[in-house]
């Protein structure tokens, strides 16, 4: 019997709405133990605990500035320092975002692969200014691809449900921020593509992936 390979550094990278935490949570069905790690958490965690980094980004952040590189950087490479990810590998996801952030991960710590998950404008639009949430539980649904069984009704709690779009997710705002990540990932999927570590991924439908699939993706 051929035995897993146990530990596989990963960073999902994708355009919002592409469905890296979806993808992420399938990749944990084949390797449960493998930490999910998303800079938004590492943020959270940091401001939550009001670490010294945590308390340099809020600085920025109060000021309505941008957190530098290096700050983010400090972030990311504390979190990968952690045994979790020493004897398990990770999944990275949200990072890098820039030029400087991919050149600054390849000092801290080596990439098996890059996955870029490559889904088209008209399903990203789909997934992302259809979606909505049940106030009472948070269970997502999208009108478009994953409305409830019964309309008004939440599948989870019973709760009535209506659909209301979050402030963020209109036409203009959601084009703007995809031309902004088209704009920054050139470079980095340049970069990975080099290394040779990039491998495309359909993500149109990452959920209908069999175990099967997801091992011969991570060669494991």
């Amino acid at each position: 019997m051929i035995k897993l390979k146990s530990k596989v550094r990963v960073v999902l990278f994708g355009p919002p709405g592409s469905g890296k935490g979806t993808f992420s949570s399938q990749i944990k069905k084949v390797l449960p133990d493998i930490p999910h790690i998303s800079t938004g958490d590492i943020f959270r965690e940091n401001l939550k605990n009001e670490t010294p980094l945590g308390l340099k980004a809020k600085e920025y952040m109060d000021k309505g500035e941008l957190v530098p590189d290096e700050v983010t950087i400090d972030m990311v490479g504390d979190r990968l320092s952690k045994e979790d990810v020493k004897e398990h590998g990770f999944i990275l996801d949200g990072f890098p975002r820039t030029l400087t952030q991919t050149e600054a991960l390849t000092e801290i710590t080596e990439i098996d692969l890059f996955l870029l998950l490559d889904v088209s404008r008209d399903i990203i639009t789909k997934r992302i200014l259809g979606r909505y949430s049940c106030k009472n539980c948070g269970e997502i649904y999208n009108i478009y691809t994953l409305p409830p069984k019964t309309e008004g009704i939440c599948d989870k709690c019973g709760a009535e449900i209506k659909f209301e779009q979050r402030s963020d997710d209109n036409e203009e705002t959601l084009k703007n921020r995809l031309d902004t990540y088209e704009k920054n990932a050139k470079p980095i999927i340049k970069y990975y593509k080099k290394k040779k570590l990039m491998r495309k991924i359909n993500a149109e439908n990452t959920l209908e992936l069999t175990e099967k699939d997801i091992k011969k993706i991570l060669e494991v």
